[in-house]
């Protein structure tokens, strides 16, 4: 029970009465701010199952001219298999490791951002990582995309 003459000499204060929306140095650094990845082409992509060949693997990755295959298994992401995973882990033994599935190869437990995140996040994981190619979710853990360096440069060159 609340003491209804305290709250009577009392007016309502709204908390954002008084708030200043946030200032930007630009329109760049608004977009960063305020876009969300899902706004930043992420489409197409390709996906393969962990238990692809590395042979398979590496021929669609030449036959589609792509840098980064997303391992899916069950709708969800378990690992992506780039072109810095063909030369750090299969290059030099490529006969030996060319039958064996792509799950023995790919990079396990990748770095990836949700489409509901700034755009800004995008950035941070490339830089921070190190990863050129990062995969998109969505809140269910489903895979929507991936952005890459070229997607990213097109959608700061559209904020400018």
């Amino acid at each position: 029970m609340t003491n209804s003459s305290s709250n009577n000499n009392q007016e309502f204060q709204d908390p954002l009465e008084n708030y200043d929306p946030k200032t930007y140095g630009g329109r760049l650094e608004q977009a960063l701010a305020e876009e969300l990845v899902g706004e930043i082409e992420h489409e197409p992509y390709a996906t393969i199952p962990p238990s692809m060949s590395v042979f398979d693997a590496v021929h669609k990755m030449a036959f589609m001219h792509v840098a980064c295959l997303l391992v899916e298994e069950d709708s969800k992401l378990v690992g992506v298999f780039s072109d810095r995973d063909v030369l750090t882990r299969v290059a030099l033994e490529y006969e030996h490791c060319k039958d064996s599935p792509v799950a023995e190869y790919m990079t396990t437990d990748p770095v990836f951002v949700y489409s509901s995140q700034s755009a800004a996040a995008a950035l941070s994981v490339m830089a921070v990582s190190g990863h050129r190619h990062v995969p998109v979710l969505d809140n269910q853990q489903n895979i929507v995309g991936i952005v890459s360096p070229q997607r990213v440069t097109e959608f700061l060159k559209r904020s400018l």
